[in-house]
């Protein structure tokens, strides 16, 4: 018995290591506390691994920088059209999945994903999702990623229905009379 699809299904995830440092503004103009949220940066590194806390980076009164480690970006190969589809955009982006409201004070992001309809499925479920640009090493590895793992379905076409003859059949059909 051989073990190559458990082989091959292992070697075709890559998870990388990822930190995000998120920015929260405060419009001290505005009558009301309701802080901004985005995406400042994000860092791939490999001695990242022991770094899991929340930090803050930042604080000037208006800004504040919190740094999250412990998260990954994880490829896997169902996933290689939404990765295609994001690199051939103009500007492929990396999406981060957070808990929290946008207005609330504090948000903690738990996932990572390259893939748009990942992040697509998370909006829809009322999930937070900010994005960033993709770093130009990062962009590379996924483009690395989808030339190794992903093949594009062969395009079908389809055969059209003739909706004249089944519209013909249903009105020369007597209707059936009940005893």
């Amino acid at each position: 018995m051989s073990d190559s699809p458990n082989r091959a299904e292992k070697t075709s995830r890559v998870s990388i290591p990822i930190a995000v440092v998120l920015e929260r503004t405060i419009d001290q103009s505005k009558r009301w506390v309701v802080p901004s949220w985005s995406v400042y940066t994000v860092v791939s590194d490999e001695n990242l691994g022991g770094l899991e806390q929340q930090v803050t980076v930042q604080n000037d009164g208006t800004t504040q920088r919190f740094f999250h480690g412990g998260l990954t970006l994880d490829l896997y190969k169902d996933g290689g059209e939404g990765y295609w589809y994001n690199l051939l955009s103009s500007d492929p982006y990396l999406f981060i999945v957070c808990e929290g409201e946008p207005g609330a004070m504090e948000i903690i992001p738990f996932y990572v994903t390259a893939n748009q309809d990942e992040a697509m499925g998370h909006l829809e479920t009322d999930d937070m999702v900010l994005s960033i640009p993709m770093p130009v090493e990062m962009r590379e590895l996924l483009e690395r990623y989808v030339l190794e793992h992903y093949e594009p379905a062969e395009k079908k076409k389809r055969k059209r229905k003739d909706w004249l003859q089944d519209s013909i059949r249903v009105s020369n059909q007597s209707p059936k009379k009940h005893d």
